[in-house]
């Protein structure tokens, strides 16, 4: 899985891995399947909607400190 950011903590887990800091935009890659990730999802998991259960991409990034690009931002 890969995650498009403005800022991130100076130390990530070690199942996130920076792939490329180009402009101000970080990519990152997470190992969705290591055990310490899936914690961390297993204790992020909410009803999202009735009947649907998952996990919000703002939940994590505040989790984890970091700042994702919004791609609805008007230019």
């Amino acid at each position: 899985m890969k995650l498009y950011a403005t800022s991130i903590p100076q130390a990530l887990p070690t199942w996130a891995t920076i792939i490329s800091n180009d402009a101000g935009l970080i990519e990152l890659e997470i190992n969705d399947e290591d055990p310490g990730f899936h914690s961390i999802i297993e204790e992020l998991t909410t009803e999202i909607q009735p009947g649907i259960i998952g996990v919000k991409a703002s939940d994590l990034c505040t989790r984890l400190s970091i700042e994702m690009v919004d791609t609805n931002e008007e230019n």
